[in-house]
């Protein structure tokens, strides 16, 4: 986003350089914006702000309701779903001729309520940092100054 000061000196400076005789396409493009940028921004005859900040954003009309977020809340914790990922248990109530909500409103409707951990029978999976302090059999290694300051050329240790 171009901030209202940036706006009006960008303007400014496409009329500056169009009274001198430019046109406005190699002018748009030497300041970094497409004509129809600077079209949108002067139409009025007035520079206009940027309308995104302010703008009215309504809700979807198809968001879940309070009512259905409890519900998917208390079919997690109900104990025949409770070990279940969502992925198993979205089908499983489709089994039954029920829907809810779909399998990535109920991700996210538990990681909204903390509640996204590991669930099956399976164990969790751990984050395993990589080894330190080895380099790979690829990598040239240049063991003392001599080499580096050869041109900047490392050696490999076995060819030397």
């Amino acid at each position: 986003m171009i901030s209202a000061p940036d706006r009006r000196k960008t303007v400014l400076l496409i009329n500056e350089a169009r009274e001198a005789g430019a046109r406005l396409e190699p002018a748009c493009r030497v300041v970094g914006i497409c004509s129809r940028t600077y079209q949108r921004w002067t139409c009025e005859h007035t520079i206009k702000a940027d309308g995104r900040p302010t703008a009215k954003r309504p809700e979807p009309s198809n968001k879940l309701t309070k009512k259905e977020i409890e519900q998917v809340l208390s079919v997690c914790h109900d104990p025949r779903y409770g070990s279940l990922p969502p992925g198993q248990i979205v089908p499983k109530l489709a089994d039954q001729g029920v829907f809810i909500a779909s399998e990535s409103s109920f991700y996210r409707i538990l990681h909204k309520a903390g509640e996204q951990n590991h669930r099956g029978r399976s164990r969790a999976p751990k984050k395993h940092t990589p080894p330190q302090g080895f380099s790979l059999p690829t990598q040239q290694v240049c063991q003392n100054q001599q080499h580096k300051k050869a041109g900047g050329k490392c050696q490999d240790p076995d060819q030397s």
